[in-house]
This record gives structure tokens, sequence and C-alpha cells, in this order.
């Protein structure tokens, strides 16, 4: 499966057309929160189970880019800087935001 059309919507959002025409749908808050990067993966693990104050970096959950890795991912520029996280089509299709696909994991 891939991607046909990504586009950004209201600042808040992204839209997937996929090649099996489903239409997938991400919050871009979702999407940096769960970056697959190694660096945000440890945070995420360092921070499981600890109560922390979320820290806020100004941009972080602006999008600023969208590049094509190869045939298999995306990669994400944000508002401040960050850029390393790979998310794999797999990736995307599993943590996809739409309404039949929340439908389906809350079954």
């Amino acid at each position: 499966m891939r991607p046909l059309k990504v586009k950004q919507v209201n600042g808040s959002e992204l839209t997937i057309e996929w090649d099996d025409m489903h239409k997938g749908s991400h919050v871009l808050r979702t999407l940096r929160k769960y970056c697959p990067c190694a660096g945000c993966k440890q945070e995420v693990e360092m921070g499981e189970g600890s109560v922390m104050l979320p820290i806020v970096k100004p941009g972080q959950f602006v999008l600023k880019g969208i590049e094509a890795v190869g045939n298999y991912a995306l990669q994400l520029t944000w508002g401040d800087g960050h850029r390393t996280g790979i998310y794999t089509y797999d990736h995307l299709r599993q943590i996809c935001e739409c309404q039949e696909c929340v439908k389906k994991t809350a079954e």
C-alpha cells in the first residue's frame, strides 16, 4: 500500500489517500507525540509511569514539510526543526485516526 495524495488540512490534521482507496486522517499533535525516531521513542519510554509536565517547544506541532523516503515512508519536518522521524506507510496505517479506523479499534 502506498499513498496517492498527502495533504495538510486546517493546520492541525494530515490526510492521506491510499492506493486501496482508504482516506486516512492524522492529528498532527498525535503524529509528533509518537514520532518514531530513536530520541522521541526514548523520551516516551522514560516518561511511562511517571507524572511529568509536558514541555512544549515553539513550533513543535507545526508541520513545515513532508518528504517521501524511498517507497516505504514519509519524513516530516516540524516547526521546531525536528525531522529525524521516519513514518513508514505501515505505521501510518496502524495509527490512522479516521472514523472508520477508530471504530475498528474500538470493537
